[in-house]
């Protein structure tokens, strides 16, 4: 099952989402096949204001899971952390 993890960050958090982004980073790649996709959001000057990230889990509890154990998550950048169960209908590469 697909879970989009939409993440809020904090007001005036840019200095602490790039300390913490090589752990970040990290920790994606280590999710192995179970991402799907992710990237930051952006405010209209391209400063990163969140996170999308799209994740294969089992259920919306294995999902939250890896949302808590992501590095931005653990040093508290996110505001909030929406996690919904996604389709992905159009271009999905797994589809054919």
């Amino acid at each position: 099952m697909l879970f989009a993890l939409i993440c809020t960050d904090k007001p005036d958090s840019v200095d602490l989402r790039m300390a913490v982004r090589p752990d970040h980073l990290k920790h994606l790649e280590g999710l192995g096949a179970a991402l799907k996709a992710a990237g930051p959001f952006t405010d209209d000057e391209g400063k990163p204001t969140g996170s999308l990230v799209i994740i294969e889990a089992a259920d919306r509890a294995a999902a939250r899971a890896l949302a808590e154990a992501d590095p931005y998550a653990r040093a508290g950048l996110f505001a909030t952390v929406e996690i919904r169960p996604w389709k992905w209908l159009i271009r999905n590469p797994e589809s054919k």
